[in-house]
């Protein structure tokens, strides 16, 4: 039976998994960052167990597994498929109800849940392309969280296919699913030896028919400013107030330009992300984004002038300015082994669709798993509308997304 024949399991199995409130919490230092993630965990274990496949939960809350290898070739490269579990703490992921809508025929989408929830082809537009698709999306009060169980689901049932038909010959698979990648520590703790996998793939992609190959390049950056404390009463000429100090330097970043509300495509951009403190200090946290590594520290040159000027006007003040590595650009790595993303477009192209390869404005598991050692490109899976309550996928997407999975099972074996 060819795959195109196939009866999938992929949206039973991803409306099941999105009931399961997996979210992670960025102010959390466990690994996992919340136990409930091993909770959705331990169901996948015992589904690959109840496959037959080889499977663990490990403490920090991966799970890894096999499908062994069913061809006579020898030097077949191990390839591994990986998604994350967790939710982003964006938006509650708790209570989920996922709600199918068969033949999706092109109207607003009104969710039941919160009538003030639309989801429409207008602020939606790739819903004009998924008409007569079933779609699922939550019911208003929460996210669906097809970022990433989409990608788990389709693994899922990419494994259940092979199990069922041994006639797809195929190289030795690593299935792996992280927690936590929404709070940028997805593959923080992964065990690199376990895997043991030569290349991989993440399921954690929108459009069907992207394929993506890049993604920014990551810093985060810290201004610390140091004010000086009197008493209020008695501040005359005294005093320094952090705050106000913090309060300058974010009223002086620019409006127009190198922040995400201006940004596209290749552009980089300077965001920050929280500030907090008080008279004697205060902090403001940045995220920094290019495509280009080297411009990231054009950027943080550019902002850490902005804080010295903002210090300038606040005689006794003074502030500390410090950066730190997250992530770096998947190109780097991927560019080193052309035949990774080629061997995706093959595998796009028999299932009959046409490739678009594309850049993240963010980060995947993926980002970190190349510079570990694990090329690592990102295929679609159908998640749209992500970190809010409008998200939705599509069920065909999906099906077409295992569909891609086999023939890259079958690429990887035959070449």
């Amino acid at each position: 039976m060819s795959i195109a024949d196939y009866t999938h399991t992929v949206a039973e199995r991803f409306m099941r998994y999105v009931q399961f409130d997996t979210q992670s919490d960025p102010e959390s230092p466990t690994q996992p960052s919340t136990e409930k993630q091993k909770v959705l965990g331990l169901l996948l274990l015992r589904e690959l167990h109840d496959m037959g496949l080889e499977a663990e939960l490990d403490v920090h809350g991966y799970v890894y597994a096999t499908i062994p290898a069913n061809t006579e070739k020898e030097n077949v490269p191990v390839i591994c498929f990986c998604s994350h579990v967790d939710t982003a703490p964006d938006c509650s992921g708790a209570d989920v109800k996922p709600i199918l809508h068969k033949a999706y025929n092109g109207s607003d989408i009104v969710l039941p849940d919160d009538n003030s929830v639309v989801i429409s082809t207008r602020e939606h537009p790739y819903l004009r392309e998924r008409i007569g698709d079933d779609i699922i999306t939550a019911s208003g009060k929460t996210l669906l969280g097809a970022d990433d169980k989409a990608g788990v689901a389709i693994i899922m049932d990419l494994a259940a296919y092979l199990n069922d038909h041994p006639e797809v010959k195929h190289g030795k698979i690593r299935i792996l699913f992280t927690p936590d990648e929404e709070i940028g520590r997805g593959v923080a703790a992964v065990d690199m030896e376990k895997l043991g996998a030569d290349f991989g793939y993440t399921l954690d992609g929108g459009e069907r028919g992207h394929l993506e190959g890049e993604t920014f390049s990551a810093d985060a950056a810290t201004v610390t400013f140091n004010g000086i404390s009197a008493h209020p009463g008695y501040a005359k000429d005294k005093l320094v107030h952090a705050i106000k100090v913090a309060s300058a330097f974010v009223n002086k970043l620019p409006r127009g330009e190198w922040n995400p509300e201006t940004t596209e495509g290749m552009q980089g951009f300077v965001h920050p992300v929280a500030i907090q403190g008080g008279l004697e200090q205060a902090t403001v946290q940045f995220i920094v984004r290019d495509f280009d590594t080297a411009k990231l520290a054009e950027h943080e040159q550019r902002l850490m002038k902005i804080a010295e000027e903002a210090v300038a006007e606040f005689p006794g003040s003074s502030m500390t300015f410090t950066v730190k590595e997250q992530y770096r650009n998947m190109k780097e790595i991927l560019d080193t082994c052309p035949h990774v993303m080629d061997n995706a477009e093959e595998a796009y192209v028999r299932a009959g669709l046409t490739v678009q390869r594309m850049s993240i404005r963010g980060g995947t598991d993926g980002s970190r798993l190349s510079f570990m050692g694990l090329p690592c490109p990102n295929i679609f899976t159908g998640e749209m509308g992500i970190h809010s309550k409008q998200e939705y996928v599509s069920v065909q997407d999906m099906e077409k997304a295992v569909e891609v999975l086999v023939h890259l099972a079958r690429v990887w074996e035959e070449k």
